[in-house]
């Protein structure tokens, strides 16, 4: 077991270090980034946006580095502070602008600060720009750094923490729930199988595996939130963690904004949704497991040796059919944390899955890589703890 965890372990840096290098690469080669609202500005006609104001930008995120010393020093701090150059030069040439040779432009360290020396070179990124640079420890290291656009220049692990308890709560009481319900209907559904509740189970279990999670929430907001306001019944609020003003609710009365009543009313249909949905696949892969090891000799051994029925199919075939159902637990420990984008942006739920959708959305590449970098890393974590609980649920696997 010992050596097994540490080739793991040793796989799991490996594999989260490429990923992280093949991430970090794709969103900063896609367009956009920073530069993109001072082109949006230079395209509406807002304000003239002189090179000098360009090369500002990229200083401050430090776009005018190379894309491998951008990536090291967002990984693992390193270099950190001032880019030391050492005759190398680290400044991409194509982003220093006004320059009759760009490979003549170097760093130098006056007392710790940081300035261009200009050799037949227009003066375009001055030591003030320069200095607002933030060394980075490295995301190894727990400093996620700052965000440029959602919450400009606040460090992403506030915006993070602030993101993660709705995001816990959602996808905790959905996923907890979807478990509770839909692993019992796929045993009782593979264990009475061609029966009524078999079929009918089946019918709503292949609806709701079909339909997208934003098809269902669209759904559910007309039908609980606009049908059943208009037809003058009790309805659920649209959207949103918390109200930002009162509202009469037909037989309820009036909600207090922010009020634990308010609180609970928005989270039921984005919590109903996501258990629903998870229901569906829950119940289906338990059902297919079940129905697996129903049919094997040993289980016919077993009742043909008068063994109660019900012993049968918690000591004998539920056992060997959760083997592959631990599968899917591995990927319930990063949903817990990602959260559900789809869902979370259809009922605006200030979750982490919906801080994605708004950082890839508004080019803010270093809290999106953070949430991915995060995710990543916690699935290893899942599908290691899911090789650990094979030794528990079958005795005869041994891990070496």
């Amino acid at each position: 077991m010992t050596t097994y965890l540490i080739r793991r372990l040793i796989q799991m840096v490996v594999v989260t270090i490429l990923s992280a290098m093949l991430g970090y690469s794709l969103l900063y080669l896609a367009p956009g980034g920073p530069l993109l609202f001072l082109q949006q500005m230079q395209n509406t006609g807002q304000r003239r946006v002189t090179e000098e104001d360009i090369a500002r930008l990229k200083a401050r995120y430090e776009l005018d580095l190379y894309l491998p010393i951008r990536f090291t020093r967002w990984l693992i701090g390193f270099p950190a502070g001032p880019v030391q150059i050492g005759g190398m030069n680290l400044i991409s040439p194509d982003t220093v602008v006004g320059c009759a040779i760009p490979g003549q432009v170097r760093l130098r360290y006056p007392d710790g600060t940081v300035e261009i020396i200009e050799e037949g070179c227009v003066r375009v990124v001055t030591l003030a720009d320069l200095a607002e640079r933030r060394t980075s420890r490295g995301i190894l290291f727990g400093d996620f750094g700052l965000s440029q656009q959602i919450a400009r220049d606040r460090p992403i692990s506030d915006l993070l923490m602030s993101r993660l308890p709705y995001t816990l709560q959602l996808m905790g009481v959905s996923t907890l729930l979807a478990i509770m319900i839909g692993v019992p209907v796929g045993i009782y559904s593979a264990v009475r199988q061609y029966s009524r509740f078999d079929y009918v189970m089946t019918g709503i279990t292949f609806i709701g595996s079909s339909l997208p999670t934003l098809f269902m929430g669209v759904m559910a907001i007309l039908i609980f939130s606009v049908l059943a306001k208009d037809a003058g019944l009790p309805y659920l609020p649209s959207g949103g963690a918390q109200g930002i003003r009162n509202y009469d609710i037909p037989w309820v009365g009036t909600v207090q904004a922010g009020s634990a009543l308010d609180r609970t009313l928005r989270f039921i249909m984005p919590c109903a949704v996501l258990t629903f949905f998870n229901i569906a696949g829950w119940s289906r892969f338990i059902r297919a497991s079940m129905l697996e090891v129903l049919r094997q000799d040993y289980v016919r051994t077993a009742r043909a040796k008068g063994v109660r029925e019900r012993a049968v199919i918690t000591r004998h075939a539920l056992r060997n059919a959760l083997i592959p159902f631990v599968t899917l637990l591995a990927g319930v420990l990063p949903t817990l944390v990602a959260g559900a984008a789809i869902t979370e942006s259809v009922f605006n739920w200030p979750g982490m899955g919906r801080l994605l959708v708004d950082a890839l959305g508004r080019s803010d590449y270093t809290v999106a890589m953070s949430i991915l970098f995060i995710s990543t890393v916690l699935v290893l974590i899942g599908y290691l703890i899911s090789d650990i609980l094979y030794t528990v649920v079958d005795p005869r696997i041994r891990l070496t």
